[in-house]
């Protein structure tokens, strides 16, 4: 990863690794403290019986690496800074270490995880509760598109922990119906597409409001040096848990490419994959809301079952159309990233990039959909003549040689 990068690249390795660099040594050596420490089965972490059998009963048997680093030092009360891609257990992580901390006999929100989309805030919300389910801790999601009359009845009943959007959990403090008086834990998740979707003044409004002695923990399968500057103002001496770039892996996920040629060709090369995805969940990333609605209709001419969600829709459709698609009673899903970290879907195992992301590290978040927790899959990107330059810039950027498809798809799932 020498930084050689042909002309008129989007993205430039060497500027982002020496702007991190620089950001960590300015004061970066007593700003942050490392923890090499790994435990590697969850019985030696110190985890009460109760929180063991959540883990255990999710489904969980060994923790990834990220879990084997992560959960002891956020369990200790510590400040946390921990970076791994999307489906590597990052929220498991620091559910356990806010579940392991909470005093259950204080009905008292006592720790706030901020997350920047619905669907991933709903998601964190049933993992918690899953993981939760022995010790009887009480969570609830506050999201905008639901009521807010509904939001302040369930606090003012009391909860444990508030998982939420920062518009509305602003909103619940703003009017006093979520009171922060006994917060102890705030945790921020995927801080990276919070800085860039413009979430960063309400996350600091939010932050004024707290106690101030407060556990912080920031968790982000990217990390932007905007994202390691915001960590400065919050976190004291936090704990840096980080996944370097060149072992953002996405192992056990097979990735190839088919040569489309042109944009037109790539419906006919989808429809004739359609038997293949319909074997298997599978999510189709497009990179527009309009694309969405067209290949959904085009789709369905041709008499394929396909379901489709973006951002335009209402909150209450986005929330059918994932059920459908997660009961499997719809095996095929056509989105745009804006809702590419809210689908947790266990069973997908395959992913179509119809149109290539137009960032690098958005390849980690559509692809970490499918094989997660070591799970295997298999990622298709569809490209044409003026993708090879994206092509070759995701390649370099996770250190992958993405191969031409072979003719044996079925095979590989």
């Amino acid at each position: 990863m020498a930084g050689a990068v042909p002309d008129g690249s989007q993205f430039d390795a060497r500027q982002f690794d020496s702007k991190m660099t620089e950001l960590l040594n300015a004061d970066g050596q007593e700003f942050f403290t490392s923890c090499d420490e790994a435990y590697d089965s969850f019985d030696a972490m110190g985890l009460k019986e109760n929180l063991l059998r959540g883990i255990y009963a999710y489904g969980f048997e060994k923790p990834s690496a990220i879990q084997q680093r992560g959960i002891v030092p956020f369990c200790k009360g510590l400040d946390v800074i921990q970076q791994a891609q999307s489906g590597t257990g990052k929220t498991a992580t620091f559910c356990s270490g806010v579940l392991q901390q909470l005093d259950y006999e204080l009905l008292d929100c006592q720790a706030l995880v901020l997350a920047p989309t619905r669907e991933l805030a709903q998601q964190i919300e049933k993992v918690m509760r899953a993981l939760g389910d022995y010790l009887g801790v009480k969570v609830h999601a506050c999201v905008g598109g639901t009521s807010v009359r509904e939001d302040q009845r369930i606090l003012s009943s009391g909860v444990h922990v508030v998982v939420g959007t920062p518009g509305r959990v602003f909103d619940m403090l703003r009017r006093q119906s979520l009171r922060p008086d006994h917060v102890k834990m705030f945790v921020l998740d995927e801080a990276d597409e919070m800085l860039s979707r413009g979430f960063k003044d309400q996350i600091y409004d939010i932050f004024q409001l707290l106690p101030p002695k407060i556990q912080v923990g920031v968790f982000s399968a990217t990390m932007p040096p905007e994202a390691l500057e915001i960590t400065r103002k919050f976190m004291n001496k936090p704990v840096r848990i980080l996944v370097k770039r060149d072992e953002l892996t996405l192992e056990g996920i097979k990735q190839f490419y088919v040569n489309v040629e042109k944009e037109e060709w790539k419906l006919e090369t989808l429809c004739d994959l359609y038997e293949t995805l319909a074997i298997t969940q599978s999510v189709i990333f497009v990179n527009t809301r309009r694309k969405v609605d067209l290949l959904t209709d085009q789709m369905r001419c041709r008499d394929h079952t396909v379901s489709a969600t973006h951002g335009d829709m209402d909150q209450n459709t986005r929330d059918i159309i994932m059920r459908e698609f997660r009961s499997g009673s719809s095996r095929v899903l056509i989105t745009t990233d804006l809702l590419a970290r809210g689908i947790d879907v266990q069973q997908v195992s395959l992913v179509i990039n119809y149109d290539l992301p137009t960032q690098p590290e958005n390849y980690l978040h559509r692809i970490g959909r499918s094989g997660r927790f070591g799970r295997k899959g298999v990622a298709i990107n569809f490209a044409t003549k003026d993708d090879e330059r994206m092509l070759s810039d995701i390649q370099r950027f996770y250190n992958v040689v993405i191969e031409e498809l072979p003719a044996n798809v079925a095979d590989l799932l």
